[in-house]
């Protein structure tokens, strides 16, 4: 083929090229700007807020909710063994507790789940009445454990299938619950894991939040009657 003819290809392969590149490029900006969205509805929901930007793109937005300091994460889960990547949203209220032990429910465990130390408590113990089937707990001080009363009013939170764990301990509450999975089809033909394309709404927040303001006040009446009944 002579320098001619090949000069005409040779321009087409670079543009196209270029073409490639500048949408990869154009991609990669609109990624970062929807996973750093992610929050944006929910800020309303909180006053003092604070905001910053995890390794992975996606936000964490702090602030109080209510009088009470609160702190929102997002976790993507892309190991390869689960069925669909997964986007895990943390909602914690990071506050001294009255309580001397870490208790940890969890649902369908599997050993796996790199958002938690759950398998890192050393004993596993019984459930508890109204506890769902599928739910494990461990603990790190199996005398010290909340009594029962307190606890399960508030086990029908297990009733939303996309809640993954409830950990108390002294340091603070957290909820954690599956925000969304990969689409399958794009996943399974293309791999393509990508999710948070869309800020999530405050309506899947605000109930999560009430939840752990609401085991906060329980845990705290509890202690001051226990306190009361002691003098």
């Amino acid at each position: 083929m002579s320098e001619t003819a090949l000069t005409p290809l040779l321009v087409l392969a670079g543009t196209g090229l270029a073409l490639l590149l500048y949408r990869t490029i154009r991609a990669a900006h609109a990624r970062r700007l929807s996973r750093l969205a992610y929050f944006d509805r929910c800020k309303p929901l909180l006053t003092a807020t604070r905001f910053g930007k995890g390794a992975t793109g996606f936000p964490r937005l702090s602030g109080l909710c209510k009088g009470s300091e609160c702190d929102l994460q997002v976790v993507p889960d892309t190991l390869t063994f689960r069925k669909l990547p997964a986007l895990w949203v943390l909602i914690s209220l990071p506050c001294p507790l009255p309580v001397r032990a870490t208790l940890d429910l969890m649902i369908r465990p599997t050993g796996v789940e790199s958002l938690s130390g759950f398998h890192r408590l050393p004993e596993q113990i019984a459930l508890p009445g109204g506890c769902p089937e599928d739910c494990a707990i461990r603990t790190d001080q199996p005398r010290h454990l909340l009594p029962e009363h307190v606890l399960r009013p508030h086990l029908s939170l297990f009733d939303d299938p996309r809640i993954k764990e409830l950990v108390i301990s002294p340091k603070g509450l957290r909820i954690v619950f599956l925000a969304e999975e990969a689409n399958r089809s794009r996943y399974l033909l293309f791999r393509d894991a990508e999710m948070g394309r869309t800020a999530i709404s405050p309506d899947r927040i605000l109930p999560v939040l009430d939840r752990l303001l609401a085991i906060k006040a329980d845990i705290e009446r509890h202690s001051r009657h226990a306190t009361r009944e002691a003098a």
